[in-house]
């Protein structure tokens, strides 16, 4: 029902930046939440951003608030994450993920199970 497709990914050494895009299909794009997500080697997929439908609203983890701007272009069908100041423990499978929910609250769009589909992820690697 709604395919997302990201892309910008790449190596940068610390402290550079870098650019991802989620380009979206299927329904209409501006009754979706969007979330990113990241995923480390070893480690649990978790919340780094999100912005509600409008594009007014945007919430961010803790590790990444002031360095990330996560935004949309609804007429594009696209979500961004610019990401500056990149550090190593930034390295990860970057996914971008759309969600129907009713409320932009951190109680739900933080949690995975919020999301109705889901991106096949771009690879982010910072070198020290």
């Amino acid at each position: 029902q709604v395919q997302l497709v990201e892309s910008g990914g790449g190596l940068v050494q610390a402290g550079g930046s870098l650019r991802l895009s989620c380009v979206a299909s299927g329904r209409t794009f501006s009754n979706y939440v969007m979330g990113w997500f990241r995923q480390a080697p070893g480690k649990e997929r978790g919340f780094v951003a999100a912005v509600s439908w409008s594009g007014g609203s945007t919430y961010y983890s803790d590790s990444v608030k002031d360095r990330f701007t996560v935004s949309r272009d609804n007429a594009k069908n696209t979500v961004y994450l610019q990401m500056n100041s990149l550090r190593p423990e930034d390295t990860a499978v970057y996914y971008c993920a759309a969600g129907s929910q009713q409320y932009f609250s951190s109680a739900y769009i933080t949690r995975l199970g919020e999301y109705d589909y889901w991106g096949q992820g771009t690879q982010v690697t910072v070198s020290s």
